[in-house]
């Protein structure tokens, strides 16, 4: 019965101290505004059970949640019935994508190249089995193969500049029958075409040094045959879905009609059980939404879980281009969680599409200054769901640590690689930020929105978010 009279008296108090008052009282009452304001905050904080989290961790990460597989539908039926349970209206929001079966086979050999070679597919690569001359093609840019004869041979292109799909179509256009695709930073390529493709021909990533050891014999003026097999690769029409919790103000007579949004994407990546990629963020947008159903706010909260992530931000670019405008305009900040739990992972930081700060950094650099006595740094990221909403002028932000896991997009994505105490950091900052926006009859300024942006390359290269 502790809860809810401190929070009946928390409501009291900040109706008081709202009521005009004295000029003479008028620093008093923003003191003890302030110190409420702080003390309740804490009790947010405190409210938040880590276990929750970890254990819907491990809930979710049994299994790989492929977008628009049965692994995925269930994961959504558990995030609903969470929702629910904690006394939310839902929504399953519904809608149809390209979706990819990765290939069973992936092969690469090169006649005259002793060493070993461990091909990668791209997702939306097609099937195909082909040889023919290796020829190096820079960077796959169209004036650099415009001279450049590939007809029936193996174009052999570094990782930059452009988009993987753009140096696909540009090679098969000059007659390529494969391409071979290599990492310009260390470790292996995963990466993307971004969607299905009638142009494409079969291609294959290589790691760095990899293709470093081609390309020196290649320069060295040697001939190379490749030989390239990819099989078992399918496209074709899925469904995925994105869930949605709604809280609403606790008085509509006093409410701001503003919304913030709180989320995180719900699906993995193949062969990956996705513990902290992203079911992390996504058990930690449930808790949060169990924290804030009882805490007074003027303030309507959305909690979302977005599907198909990983094929190209599709729930959340689904969900943000089928808002009315209305309702686009009434959103103030997106807070995005995606891997917020690794203890293999760096530091926690903050991504906005333009490097710029924003509500959303300012709200939690005011928090972990509060927590953690300094401010949680932020920097330039795109690659994740909080993109969307950028790209519309919203104020949203990232959270992640860097540098990632080693094992991230990998079958070691798993429960134990999970750490408790970073997750009981970001889940203090961030209820603590939006708590601090959204708390009870305090009016803020509107804040002013951001430029509409648009992410470069970004639904093409997945091994960095």
């Amino acid at each position: 019965m502790k809860k809810p009279i401190l929070l009946a008296a928390l409501i009291a108090a900040l109706s008081f101290s709202a009521v005009g008052s004295p000029a003479v009282l008028a620093k008093s009452t923003e003191t003890a505004h302030n110190q409420w304001d702080h003390k309740f905050e804490q009790i947010v904080s405190k409210r938040i059970n880590v276990d929750n989290i970890y254990n819907n961790i491990d809930y979710l990460s049994k299994t790989p949640r492929v977008a628009g597989t049965e692994s995925e539908n269930k994961a959504v039926e558990f995030i609903n019935s969470q929702f629910k349970k904690y006394g939310y209206k839902t929504e399953i929001q519904e809608f149809k994508f390209i979706g990819y079966t990765p290939p069973d086979t992936v092969e690469l050999s090169v006649d005259g190249f002793s060493g070993d070679l461990h091909p990668g597919a791209f997702t939306f690569s097609v099937n195909g089995d082909v040889s023919g001359a290796l020829v190096n093609a820079g960077l796959g840019k169209k004036d650099e193969l415009q001279n450049l004869d590939l007809t029936g041979k193996v174009a052999f292109i570094k990782r930059g500049e452009i988009p993987f799909a753009e140096k696909v179509l540009n090679a098969a256009e000059k007659g390529a029958v494969g391409v071979v695709i290599y990492n310009n930073v260390d470790g292996p390529l995963n990466g993307t075409l971004g969607t299905a493709n009638d142009k494409y021909v079969p291609a294959v990533s290589l790691s760095k040094s990899e293709g470093e050891s081609l390309a020196s014999l290649l320069n060295n003026g040697q001939t190379l045959t490749a030989a390239l097999t990819i099989a078992g690769a399918e496209s074709g029409e899925r469904t995925s879905h994105n869930v949605i919790a709604t809280k609403p103000p606790t008085s509509k007579k006093k409410s701001t009609n503003e919304i913030i949004v709180l989320g995180a994407h719900h699906d993995s990546v193949a062969g990956a059980p996705g513990a902290n990629d992203d079911a992390s963020g996504t058990a930690m947008t449930l808790e949060l939404a169990r924290v804030l159903k009882s805490i007074p706010t003027d303030t309507e909260i959305r909690f979302i879980t977005f599907g198909a992530e990983e094929e190209g931000l599709l729930g959340s670019r689904h969900y943000v281009n089928n808002l009315p405008e209305d309702q686009l305009n009434r959103i103030v900040a997106n807070f995005n969680l995606d891997m917020v739990g690794s203890k293999d992972a760096g530091d926690l930081i903050m991504l906005t599409l333009d490097g710029k700060p924003n509500l959303v950094t300012e709200l939690a650099q005011a928090s972990s200054t509060r927590f953690n006595g300094q401010p949680t740094p932020y920097a330039q990221g795109g690659r994740s769901d909080h993109v969307a909403f950028a790209e519309v002028g919203i104020p949203a932000a990232l959270f992640i640590h860097d540098p990632v896991e080693p094992w991230y997009h990998t079958p070691d994505d798993t429960i134990d690689k999970i750490s408790k105490e970073k997750l009981q950091d970001v889940a203090e900052i961030v209820s603590a930020a939006i708590y601090d926006r959204a708390k009870y009859d305090i009016k803020w300024p509107k804040p002013k929105k951001s430029k509409k942006q648009k992410a470069e390359e970004l639904y093409y290269e997945q091994s960095i978010k």
